[in-house]
């Protein structure tokens, strides 16, 4: 019997977010496997994959905030607003002061309301942005909001007319990197594009210790319950709260608790993810039994 958990992946330059699916079902010999997050085949990082019965926690992890590292070249574009696009234009940026660079990136911070790239994963009409835009169709993405509440630069290069800017992005789920890339270098009057992106960090998972894809087999996972305090914050309940809470009864709302919790019964196992309704808490989703690693 697999166990069910959260497995996090560093994946690697050139798979898709399913290839690293893919693999660990036959890693772990089991179908039930799924991830929050897509990752370009370009970028690298964190994937946060749930395995059995723990692919019921991945809709909690997709809507976490994110960390980025990547590197935004100025003075060309890109078909696609990344290094997998042919290059189709763009100005010189020698001429470009790194005051104007900070001038511009301070304007992408915080609140912003952003285009996605046509060659996103966004269906539109149920049909994949980039299938379209690869069938030769035009495709406008509607606007959304989204929160950059870090858009740092470390290293900047220069080389003849392009300019590399090695930044961080801290931002909300549903932001997209290259977008920011195209936006700074639309409005440096440069054009520009992404170059090298790899995430670090969705909500409280991070990169660093996550497994490789050739050593999937032997990757220690996060128990459903480990993985859940993390993502909501833990609340321990005792046998019959956590027996009743699993018959979908309503227990009496425990003091200081006014959003989703994680609630372990006795034996550390995962109950399920709870909420307040009133003065009560109730189960909006139960984890079957036998889930404690």
């Amino acid at each position: 019997m697999v166990e069910p958990g959260i497995l996090l992946v560093d994946k690697p330059q050139g798979l898709t977010s399913h290839d690293v699916v893919s693999r660990t079902r036959k890693a772990l010999g089991t179908r039930k496997v799924g991830h929050a997050g897509t990752l370009d085949p370009m970028a690298t990082g964190l994937l946060v994959v749930g395995v059995e019965a723990a692919t019921r926690l991945l809709t909690y992890v997709v809507g976490l905030d994110k960390t980025y590292e990547a590197t935004i070249r100025l003075g060309q574009t890109s078909t696609t607003d990344d290094a997998d696009g042919e290059i189709d234009g763009g100005s010189s940026a020698a001429g470009v002061s790194d005051e104007r660079i900070a001038e511009g990136v301070a304007a992408l911070t915080g609140p912003i309301s952003q285009v996605p790239s046509s060659v996103s994963a966004i269906k539109v009409d149920g049909r994949r942005a980039y299938d379209r835009v690869r069938a030769g169709e035009e495709v406008e993405l509607a606007a959304r909001d989204v929160v950059i509440s870090r858009f740092e630069i470390g290293e900047t290069r220069r080389a003849g007319d392009l300019v590399d800017l090695d930044v961080v992005v801290d931002c909300s789920s549903g932001t997209y990197i290259r977008a920011l890339a195209r936006d700074l270098g639309a409005a440096l009057g440069t054009g520009g594009h992404l170059t090298r992106l790899r995430r670090t960090r969705v909500g409280g998972f991070a990169v660093d210790g996550a497994a490789g894809v050739d050593a999937l087999a032997e990757a220690a996972r996060l128990t459903p319950a480990e993985a859940a305090g993390r993502v909501l914050g833990r609340l321990d309940v005792d046998a019959d709260s956590a027996r009743d809470l699993r018959h979908g009864k309503r227990i009496p709302l425990p003091d200081g608790v006014d959003a989703p919790r994680a609630a372990v019964g006795p034996d550390g196992e995962l109950v399920g993810i709870v909420e307040p309704r009133g003065e009560q808490l109730k189960s909006v989703m139960n984890m079957p039994t036998g889930t404690k690693r």
